[in-house]
C-alpha cells in the first residue's frame, strides 16, 4: 500500500519505520521530527495526496483536527484516515464524521505498548470506526502490532484506551501506596511482591511492571524510574478520562482522584520526566494525610 504517516515523534517514527521494511511504500510528514530513512513530504497534504491509508500519531486532539482539515481534502475517495493518537473522544468522533463526509473511511486507532512496543512491532491498538475500513488497515495493525481489537463504531477504539488507562492509573497509585505502607509496616518488599502477585490484589501495575527496584521483572523503577510511560501522558489520559466523565455524566471518583494526584505529581513537584511509576518515592516521603 501506499502510506502516509503524519507524527514522526517517539512512537510514529518506529511504527512508520516497521512498515516500510514490510515493504510498504511510506510517505511522511512531521513539523520537527526528520527521521533518517524515510522519505518525507513537505507538508500533510502532500503526504496523503495519492495515498491509500494516512495515519496519523499526534499529541492531542487541537492538533488532530486541524491535520485532518488539511489531509482530508488531499486524500482519494475510498481512502482511509487512521488516527492512532490519544484524543478525546469528541475529537474522535469529530473527525471521523468529516472524513466520511468526504467518501473516505475513517478509523480511531490509539494504542498501548508505548516506545518499546512501537519499535519492535509488538502494540496493540484498539479500533472504532467501520468494518471496511478496520479490513483495510488490518494488515498494517499485523505489523506495528500484535493485536488489533475492533471496539464498534467511531470513537470506540478512544473510549477503551482511556477507560484502560484509567483503570492502569487508579491501580499504580494503589500499589505504590501499599508498598509504601508495607515499608513502615516493616514488612520486606519482596515478601510483599510474593503475596499480593499470588494473590487478589495482583495487577499489572504490580506484576509486570512493578514499582519497587529489584522486585519482580525488569521495569523502570530499575533504571532511575526513566520512561517508559512518562507520568505527565499518564496525567493526560485521566484528564481525558474525566472529559469523557463528564460529557457522558459518569461517575468516576477514583479516576478524579488520580488525575488530581498525578497533576500534583507532575505539575507541583518532580513528576515531570519521570515514569508514572515513580509515585512510589514520592509516597515513602509522605506521612499520613
Amino acid at each position: 500500500m501506499k502510506i502516509a504517516f503524519i507524527g514522526l515523534g517517539n512512537m510514529g517514527a518506529p511504527m512508520a519505520v516497521n512498515l516500510k521494511n514490510a515493504g510498504h511504500e511510506v510517505v511522511g510528514f512531521d513539523t520537527v521530527a526528520k527521521p533518517e530513512g524515510l522519505s518525507m513530504a513537505q507538508s500533510a497534504a502532500e503526504a496523503a495526496c495519492g495515498a491509500d491509508v494516512v495515519i496519523t500519531m499526534l499529541p492531542n486532539g487541537k492538533i488532530l483536527r486541524p491535520v485532518a482539515d488539511q489531509v482530508i481534502p488531499a486524500m482519494a475517495a475510498g481512502a482511509v484516515l487512521c488516527d492512532c493518537s490519544t484524543v478525546d473522544v469528541d475529537s474522535a468522533k469529530a473527525v471521523a464524521a468529516q472524513a466520511e463526509a468526504a467518501g473516505l473511511g475513517s478509523l480511531d486507532a490509539p494504542v498501548s505498548g508505548g516506545t518499546v512496543g512501537a519499535t519492535n512491532g509488538t502494540l496493540t491498538f484498539m479500533v472504532g470506526g467501520g468494518d471496511a475500513a478496520f479490513a483495510t488497515v488490518a494488515p498494517l495493525f499485523e505489523i506495528m502490532g500484535q493485536k488489533a481489537v475492533h471496539c464498534g463504531a467511531a470513537g470506540a477504539g478512544q473510549s477503551a484506551k482511556i477507560c484502560n488507562n484509567m483503570i492502569l492509573g487508579v491501580t499504580m497509585i494503589a500499589t505504590c501506596e501499599a508498598f509504601a505502607l508495607a515499608d513502615k509496616l516493616g514488612l520486606d518488599r519482596q515478601k510483599m511482591f510474593d503475596v499480593v502477585s499470588t494473590s487478589s490484589g495482583y495487577s499489572w501495575s504490580m506484576n509486570a511492571y512493578c514499582p519497587a527496584p529489584g522486585v519482580g521483572p525488569q521495569s523502570p523503577s530499575d533504571n532511575g524510574y526513566k520512561p517508559g510511560f512518562a507520568a505527565e501522558l499518564m496525567l493526560k489520559d485521566l484528564r481525558l478520562s474525566q472529559q469523557a466523565a463528564e460529557s457522558a455524566d459518569a461517575d468516576t471518583p477514583m479516576g478524579k482522584a488520580a488525575a488530581e494526584l498525578y497533576r500534583r505529581f507532575v505539575e507541583d513537584e518532580d513528576g515531570l520526566g519521570m515514569d508514572f511509576s515513580a509515585m512510589l518515592p514520592r509516597f515513602e516521603t509522605r506521612g499520613h494525610e
